[in-house]
């Protein structure tokens, strides 16, 4: 496997059947936890400025020649959206020295609201997705995460605002 399949697939959970795109999220998930228990939340934003360059130079390797600009395989997409949707838990458990593991609801509300976001694809999110290359196959989960990543604000602050 080619270092662009491996990084564009995010090591092969791109393959798995059905839904790749969830399976990706899902992926994402411990990966992000991983990023900010060494390094806490500047290490998670480092993480999601490297892995959208490389995801980018990874798709389109993938994708050229082809006229699929963006094969459902492709998940590092996904993987870069979710650790955007977590932001907000990263920075809170890092600002206030909380486990980010009790953020648990949080956690559920980034995966579902990201995944919403990235099927539904409304407003900036369709019009990226509709570009038809690699940067505009990066950019709909990337807006798709700032969706979600507001959205697990705002959740946060109507459940401890009551």
């Amino acid at each position: 496997m080619t270092l662009a399949r491996l990084i564009g697939t995010v090591l092969g959970a791109g393959y798995i059947r059905p839904a790749p795109g969830t399976w990706g999220s899902l992926v994402a998930l411990p990966w992000a936890w991983l990023l900010h228990v060494i390094g806490g939340f500047p290490l998670l934003a480092l993480g999601i400025v490297a892995a959208f360059l490389k995801g980018w130079w990874a798709t389109s390797k993938m994708t050229a020649g082809s006229d699929d600009h963006d094969p459902s395989e492709i998940v590092v997409d996904e993987l870069v959206g979710q650790w955007i949707a977590l932001l907000p838990l990263s920075i809170a458990s890092w600002r206030m020295g909380i486990d980010i593991t009790v953020m648990w609801p949080g956690w559920i509300a980034a995966f579902a609201l990201f995944r919403l976001f990235d099927i539904w694809k409304p407003g900036p999110i369709g019009w990226a997705d509709r570009r038809g290359d690699a940067l505009g196959v990066m950019l709909d989960d990337v807006i798709a995460g700032v969706f979600a990543a507001i959205g697990v604000v705002v959740l946060a602050g109507a459940y401890h605002a009551l």
